[in-house]
């Protein structure tokens, strides 16, 4: 199981770096500001050994920058940190021996036995939800709730302790966002089952476990036994990992059984069909808008979902889906996006929203391009 140690910097200069600290460069190819995307560097590449030194991380005109170490085994593997690079533009980063500042969580992961096994997680955009066993007796799909939220502080916790130890429901904005999303049994803010002559949507996840949580990135897996897809039956891990400040969460999905190839379908439950619609078949994504509405019946703004996968292929419309599909082989590993926001955080417009779709899916087919010199 990955581990991780929570750093930022102090403010000092380049100059004062160690002597022989490769610096870390990072290129922006596409046409548009890279805002507070996460990169990965190996520290194999780097010459710092966290078991015996503390590292600050400064950017080339001294300014801190905040970072995560990931753990392989025990050892420090992998250095976590976000960009902001302009169009076109190559940023610089190094690592001095300092003592760090810690980081400001901004994302969190867990399971929550004490609310029949939801798994829950979140980060400063939006908060989410899977079901579990516990709540098997109200036939729940395998899709994603979605918790508005309006605030970059961590809120799932304070929103289930304030529901099950005051009565605070979390289905009313006491101020910090809301659950008004309904999921059923259905694919949710994109969730994402095999498609074949029907949209097979599965049920609760079986397993869960953590990898790790942290304040720029959290992971966790879940296990969904029995996926029955025409007749057969399946073994489906999902591995969700969410970043500080990313628009959409990044899922790996494996299916292990009978090797008949199949399609699958990453969606969106459309409720009443009356929202808004976006579609870009050039960076493969599809995207949702619709009108949010509290428990207590009062109108709550516009809350939002995303679906991007590279390599999609087809978008539909199936039993109140807008879907978004790919061939797949049993087996073998997908990676898509899936996520959701709020008019009442970051995202004033439905069109807001699409854009901000529209330019995630463009990163994925322009990654940010790193090298250790």
């Amino acid at each position: 199981m990955k581990r991780i140690l929570l750093y930022s910097v102090s403010a000092m200069l380049l100059a004062a770096c160690a002597p022989n600290q490769p610096a870390i460069r990072v290129e922006n190819p596409s046409d548009f500001n890279r805002e507070g995307e996460m990169i990965e560097v190996a520290l194999s590449s780097l010459d710092a050994d966290f078991s015996k030194a503390l590292y600050t991380l400064k950017d080339a005109k001294g300014r801190e920058v905040p970072y995560q170490l990931l753990y392989e085994n025990g050892i420090a593997a992998t250095l976590v940190f976000p960009v902001c690079i302009p169009a076109g533009a190559t940023a610089a980063y190094q690592l001095e021996k300092g003592v760090p500042t810690e980081v400001k969580p901004r994302t969190h992961a867990r399971y929550v036995p004490e609310r029949k096994d939801d798994f829950a997680w979140e980060n400063d955009l939006a908060a989410y939800r899977m079901y579990g066993p516990a709540l098997a007796a109200e036939n729940p799909g395998n899709g994603v709730d979605l918790w508005l939220k309006r605030t970059d502080e961590l809120i799932v916790d304070k929103f289930y302790h304030d529901e099950l130890h005051d009565g605070l429901s979390y289905h009313v904005d006491h101020g910090l966002g809301l659950d008004c999303y309904s999921v059923g049994h259905t694919l949710g803010a994109g969730g994402i089952s095999p498609y074949t002559s029907r949209l097979w949507v599965g049920s609760h996840y079986t397993a869960q476990q953590v990898a790790f949580t942290g304040p720029l990135r959290s992971e966790f897996t879940l296990t969904y036994d029995s996926v029955q897809v025409d007749g057969r039956t399946y073994r489906q891990s999902l591995t969700v990992t969410v970043d500080a400040g990313s628009l959409l969460n990044k899922a790996l999905v494996t299916y292990e059984g009978e090797d008949t190839p199949f399609n699958l379908a990453a969606g969106i439950f459309l409720h009443n069909e009356e929202g808004a619609e976006f579609i870009s078949k050039e960076y493969p994504a599809i995207a949702y808008a619709e009108q949010a509405v509290s428990d207590a019946g009062l109108p709550a703004g516009r809350n939002y979902a995303a679906v991007c996968m590279p390599g999609g292929k087809d978008t539909a419309h199936v039993d109140k889906h807008l879907i978004l599909t790919t061939a797949y082989k049993p087996g073998d590993t997908l990676t898509y996006y899936f996520g959701g926001g709020w008019s009442k955080w970051k995202f004033a417009s439905d069109d807001d929203w699409f854009k901000a779709v529209e330019r995630f899916a463009r990163t994925k087919q322009e990654p940010l391009r790193v090298t250790v010199k």
